[in-house]
Order: structure tokens, then C-alpha cells, then sequence
């Protein structure tokens, strides 16, 4: 059975140096979006998605608890009410 997976990280774009984690396995136990009600009546749903989590190596926080970096990516959904719509969809 293969070992945990190792990644280099660069923790700035530009930084000498790079830092190694290790990928960590998730499930996810609960997505729920998020809700925001505009001043103009439209609604926007969005939640967060995490896509890779990984653990650094030799590292913890001024808590004494590992650090952990999370790639995630934004999903959203958009309610428009009637009035705001243009006739004929995309009018760019």
C-alpha cells in the first residue's frame, strides 16, 4: 500500500523557498450555502467547495495546532427578480 502523498508548496508566489505537506483524504460532512439578500431583491446563494486540503510538515501554529492549506473554489447561484431582467437574455 503506497504512503501518504508529499507536495511541494511555494507559500508565496515569488518565494525561494518551498515548504512540503502532505495531502490529506477528506469527506465532506456538510456543504450549505450561504445566503445574501441584495438591496435590488436579488438573492445570491454561494458556498465554498474545498477541491485539496493539505497538512504542512513541521509546522504549527502559535496555538501549537498543525497548519493546514486549503485550494477551495466558489460555487454560486443567483435568483434576479422580474424587474431586473432584460428581454432577450445577453444584450452586450
Amino acid at each position: 500500500m503506497p504512503g501518504p502523498r508529499k507536495k511541494k508548496i511555494r507559500l508565496q508566489p515569488g518565494a525561494p523557498d518551498e515548504v512540503e505537506g502532505t495531502v490529506m483524504t477528506f469527506q465532506t460532512v456538510l456543504e450549505n450555502f450561504n445566503e445574501y439578500l441584495v438591496d435590488d431583491g436579488t438573492l445570491i446563494h454561494m458556498k465554498v467547495v474545498v477541491v485539496e486540503i493539505v497538512k504542512l510538515d513541521d509546522a504549527w501554529d502559535d496555538q501549537g495546532q498543525p497548519v493546514y492549506l486549503i485550494q477551495s473554489t466558489n460555487v454560486t447561484s443567483i435568483s434576479v427578480p422580474d424587474h431586473l431582467r432584460r428581454e432577450g437574455g445577453d444584450q452586450t
